[in-house]
């Protein structure tokens, strides 16, 4: 079974691109996701890596490498789901640079957060923070207050939703056409949060308006947790709704409410039912935080491939 790590775990904490590539190695990784911290020298030296056989590159997270004038990399640096057409611009401008460098890499899949529907007004405030005050006020996602709150967030919603899904096909019109001539996947991840773009349904809704191989789904199993914990859906039911396009995953584990990019078999994800995401066309990226010691993550890595075997 082959697994990636994301250089977010060690690209702050190592220059050099080329050492990079030897630690994951010697941790017992086969490829690399290229994540969003990665400068351009950093990349540059990888590639050099990949050129020589030492490793392959399997997805890029964007936006990758950092762009230039960007004080830091950063995933949601501009949202393609805007309603704000100049930040929509610059999100194609920078996804099509994040294409030509995945297939410089060799890559097959852009990883891509599309965006939020942001909840907030001058009245009123229905976003995750608020809903995670009101469970941690009850102690559990089924307390009064909570389920109160959290089906006007819902409502809410749903009644922004349209707006937002219908300026993100007219980017994705522009966008996929590209992608395709790369042979490269645009991934959806899916999100931490009530505001998150696309949900489950709005990813069905995706597929179904683009029947291209160019647009796929990316399920990050610790942000799917933190969904869990919530109380908005169950993680095996994103696995079961769309498996047949789910092309990569994050692999991590979680700890309620938001402490997610932990190694996994240390939280609380049920890695036995997930082994649908053993699934070998499936890109498998293990994305600890940083601050992950060298030993847990080869442990965590012992601990998935025994488990999904």
């Amino acid at each position: 079974m082959k697994f990636s790590l994301s250089t977010n775990w060690n690209s702050k904490r190592i220059e050099d691109g080329s050492a990079i590539v030897d630690e994951a190695l010697a941790l017992g990784f086969d490829a690399l996701e290229l994540g969003y911290n990665l400068t351009e020298a950093q990349a540059d030296q990888i590639k050099v890596r990949v050129e020589q056989g030492a490793i392959s590159v399997d997805s890029v997270h964007c936006y990758c490498p950092v762009p230039i004038g960007a004080p830091h990399g950063y995933p949601e640096l501009y949202l393609l789901a805007s309603l704000d057409e100049d930040e929509r611009v610059m999100a194609r401008i920078n996804i099509e640079r994040c294409l030509d460098f995945t297939a410089r890499m060799g890559a097959r899949v852009v990883v891509l957060h599309a965006g939020r529907i942001f909840l907030k007004s001058l009245f009123r405030r229905f976003d995750t923070r608020v809903l995670a005050d009101a469970l941690i006020a009850e102690g559990g996602n089924d307390g009064e207050r909570y389920l109160h709150l959290l089906e006007r967030a819902v409502k809410s919603r749903k009644a922004k939703a349209g707006k937002y899904f219908d300026s993100f096909c007219l980017s994705l019109e522009s966008l996929l056409p590209r992608f395709e001539e790369y042979g490269v996947v645009l991934a959806l991840e899916n999100l931490p949060s009530i505001e998150a773009f696309p949900d489950i349904a709005e990813m069905l809704m995706l597929k179904e308006r683009f029947a291209t191989d160019a647009l796929g789904y990316w399920h990050d199993i610790g942000h799917a947790q933190v969904r869990e914990f919530f109380g908005w859906e169950k993680q095996v039911d994103a696995l079961s709704a769309l498996l047949p396009f789910t092309v990569g995953t994050h692999i991590h584990d979680a700890q309620p409410l938001f402490d997610d990019h932990l190694p996994p078999g240390t939280g609380m994800v049920d890695f036995e039912a997930l082994k649908g995401f053993a699934d070998e066309r499936i890109v498998k990226v293990f994305e600890p935080a940083h601050d992950v010691k060298y030993d847990d993550l080869k442990r965590s890595l012992t601990f998935v491939c025994e488990t999904w075997s």
